[in-house]
């Protein structure tokens, strides 16, 4: 994942929502765009992306699976973690290539 500035990572994140709330009315979700960025903020077990899958998941084809895998792992990378001081692992990286090249 190349991030190029902050403003990438802020309009991917807003793709990313909107996309989420496609799929959630599509799939008529009882879940909320909030709920998928509180199980993302407030993980703690490895296994809390297959939450955020679970949404979504109807038993469909695998390229329903495979569209559902990719927003998920997407929004897990684009929406803030607690657990990396609410920044998301694409800021994260960010801030890591910004402090390589000051080096």
């Amino acid at each position: 994942m190349k991030i190029e500035n902050k403003e990438q990572i802020i309009q991917r994140k807003k793709e990313i929502e909107q996309e989420l709330i496609e799929l959630l009315k599509e799939t008529k979700s009882i879940f909320t765009l909030e709920h998928i960025k509180d199980v993302i903020y407030y993980e703690k077990e490895t296994d809390d992306m297959m939450k955020v899958i679970a949404i979504f998941d109807r038993g469909g084809d695998i390229s329903e699976l495979s569209n559902i895998l990719e927003l998920a792992n997407d929004a897990w990378n684009y929406f803030p973690h607690k657990i990396l001081n609410g920044l998301s692992p694409a800021e994260k990286i960010l801030e890591y290539q910004e402090k390589e090249n000051k080096n």
